[in-house]
């Protein structure tokens, strides 16, 4: 019963999805206001109905009823209360009713905000364009409601994998950056439709920009955490097809967040913009395809499917029509202003963006070119992971760098006087520094030359604060904590946007420390035998088996000093499904500021002896301690009151 009314939801979503479109089409026709309240009221109605549709299959997961072939598939009685709930996303059908139901919440909200006037039946009409195209995939290729002619007891359970805090937080908040983008996109396009050049649209979706962009943030760094803890292999990107899908937006994302500031205070860069949030929105749809698909093997995707070639056909319909919109008023966007010089703000804002841009095609060409190989000569070629970091780790050290040069100069053009006081001592940190780390021991080239911008770049940006701190207060006559303190508050905007640039930053300190000296080692060992890895000595104690509910999980106890110092016992284990044929790995990890210490059980003998993988990847930590300075920044950016506005220097038109 409970599961034909979920059924029953998408169906009268799915009409009332027509009728919104519709709606919103002729009432702009016929200047009739009466019906644009008419569809806006089914734009509530799918609100409305998808919630009850979201909350009928959370229910029938929750209650394990397994006549409902979604919840036969992806729980079990005994799976914890906990992941019973999140295997709503964890199959196809779920997880684009989870989609479904961001978007139609979303386009309530607008709906309901209706910010301006003219252009909210066009951004609606796209928005539920889109929210009609996954109600039909449901309705009629995936339904989450479909049952079983019988009710077989039992589920399948969770794929161990999934079984991870990971799964709560990763998937929802990449849907809701994928998601958030399509409000930008869609009032950028209403703006092309109405043929409208100015950059109202852009102050509107401001804040849905950032919201979009922090979720997808938080999405990609939660997703880097889980695969370090739960794949059991040692890293935490490995270039993977579907990471790869939710980066790519997140480069065009940032890089558009970036532009608009161009437009929004210099009214330039309007083609440049438009493009950015189609490339943007295409590529979410993109990510949806890969995943869907089954095209490209990866660990993270649903597995091959038919949906496939629904969503490359929707992905490929909305790029041609957005581009050919754009193309068409490309008149109306051409630029009032143009860079007076290379060496300003504008210009370094470019560059950025052109880097990250960059960084964004080197891995669409290497995700699709096994695709492409294929199909010109009937092999799949797989681009791996030295591709990948070759091409953009010097594009990732170029944006580095630029991220500490962009505050230091100045819009419009900077002089010779300007530069040489802005660099002298962002300047000097960074030499004195390589000097340091050289004497130190830090001899290997491209990772001196990389901490060396590293620390240029944070250097030029905390020199920014004090420079602003130290005016404040001899203007004010305020005290150092004072001055600090409301200097930051009031101009929340720019200091929320150094805040992130420094959580990068550290991020980027954790990528550079992990990928230029991190040690790998395989060892067999036997009953008392020690190992050692670097500065810590390792003692094999134990190997032993326990039950984990109805799981059954074999461990080995690990005796870890450093030094003189006893850190404890670590103990990485296999834990074994009853439902699943292979067992997962569980690693022990030893978390510091400096390193990481990483222990998989590999393998293991009747006479006790044990295989393991011994990893020290230097400065972790910091990539995430980095990106959640990074959330913190643009929540602190973003949180109402005064201090979020551009100045009104900025908004004033010559």
């Amino acid at each position: 019963m409970l599961a034909d009314i979920g059924y029953l939801s998408l169906i009268l979503s799915l009409v009332l999805c027509g009728y919104a479109v519709a709606g919103n089409i002729i009432c702009l026709k016929h200047n009739n206001r009466r019906l644009f309240d008419s569809a806006r009221g089914a734009v509530y109605a799918v609100a409305l109905l998808s919630t009850v549709a979201s909350l009928v299959l959370i229910y029938l997961l929750a209650t394990g009823d397994f006549s409902v072939t979604y919840v036969s598939e992806y729980t079990s009685s005994d799976l914890p209360f906990f992941y019973k709930i999140t295997a709503m996303w964890a199959g196809n059908a779920g997880s684009l009713l989870l989609w479904f139901w961001v978007l139609s919440i979303y386009a309530a909200v607008v709906a309901k905000g209706n910010k301006i006037k003219d252009m909210t039946p066009y951004v609606l009409g796209i928005l539920m364009v889109n929210a009609l195209f996954f109600v039909f995939v449901m309705a009629f290729l995936t339904n989450p409601f479909e049952k079983l002619p019988y009710n077989p007891g039992e589920g399948q359970g969770l794929n161990p994998m999934l079984q991870n805090p990971g799964m709560v937080i990763h998937p929802v908040t990449t849907y809701l950056g994928y998601v958030g983008f399509a409000i930008p996109f869609a009032f950028a396009m209403a703006g092309l439709i109405l043929k409208r050049s100015d950059d109202e649209w852009i102050k509107v979706t401001r804040r849905w920009t950032i919201i979009a962009w922090l979720f997808l943030t938080l999405g990609n760094l939660t997703g880097a955490q889980w695969a370090y803890e739960e794949l059991g292999w040692g890293g935490y990107w490995a270039w993977d097809p579907v990471e790869n899908a939710s980066f790519l937006p997140w480069l065009t994302g940032s890089a558009f967040l970036h532009s608009v500031m161009i437009q929004e205070r210099k009214n330039m860069l309007k083609i440049w913009n438009i493009l950015l949030i189609i490339i943007t929105f295409v590529l979410t749809l993109f990510g949806t395809f890969l995943v869907r698909s089954g095209v490209l093997t990866s660990v993270h995707a649903f597995g091959r499917s038919d949906l496939g070639k629904y969503f490359l056909a929707f992905t490929v319909a909305s790029l041609v029509a957005s581009l050919w919109l754009m193309v068409d008023r490309l008149n109306m966007l051409r630029e009032e202003k143009e860079f007076e010089s290379y060496i300003s703000k504008e210009s370094s804002f470019l560059f950025n963006n052109l880097i990250l841009v960059g960084i964004a095609f080197a891995t669409f060409w290497g995700t699709i070119f096994p695709l492409i190989s294929e199909a010109v000569t009937g092999n799949k070629i797989t681009v791996s992971i030295p591709f990948f970091n070759s091409v953009n780790a010097p594009l990732g050290l170029a944006m580095t760098l630029l991220i500490g040069i962009c505050p230091l100069i100045a819009w419009r053009k900077s002089g010779v006087k300007n530069l040489a006081e802005n660099f002298l001592a962002p300047g000097g940190a960074a030499l004195a520094f390589a000097v340091v780390a050289f004497a130190l021991g830090l001899r290997k080239p491209y990772a001196l030359l990389a901490f060396t911008i590293a620390c240029f770049s944070i250097s030029a940006t905390l020199w920014e604060v004090i420079k602003g701190v130290i005016t404040r207060k001899r203007i004010t006559g305020e005290n150092v904590l004072a001055a600090a303190g409301r200097l930051i508050t009031r101009n929340r905007r720019r200091y929320g946007g150094y805040i992130i640039h420094l959580g990068l930053l550290m991020l980027i300190v954790g990528v550079i420390g992990s990928n230029t000296y991190d040690t790998e080692m395989v060892k067999t060992l036997k009953f008392g035998e020690t190992v050692k890895v670097k500065d810590y000595t390792l003692t094999y104690q134990n190997l032993a088996e326990r039950k984990q509910g109805k799981n059954d999980a074999v461990y080995a106890d690990l005796l870890v000093s450093k030094g003189d110092k006893l850190i404890g016992t670590l103990e990485p284990e296999r834990v074994f499904y009853p439902t699943h044929p292979n067992p997962a790995t569980e690693v022990a990890i030893n978390s510091t500021l400096k390193e990481d210490l990483y222990i998989i059980l590999s393998a293991w003998d009747k006479d006790g002896s044990a295989t393991f993988k011994f990893l020290l990847n230097p400065l972790v930590a910091w990539m995430w301690i980095g990106g959640y300075v990074m959330i913190f920044g643009t929540i602190f950016a973003l949180w109402p009151g005064r201090g979020g506005a551009v100045g009104a220097k900025y908004t004033q038109r010559s």
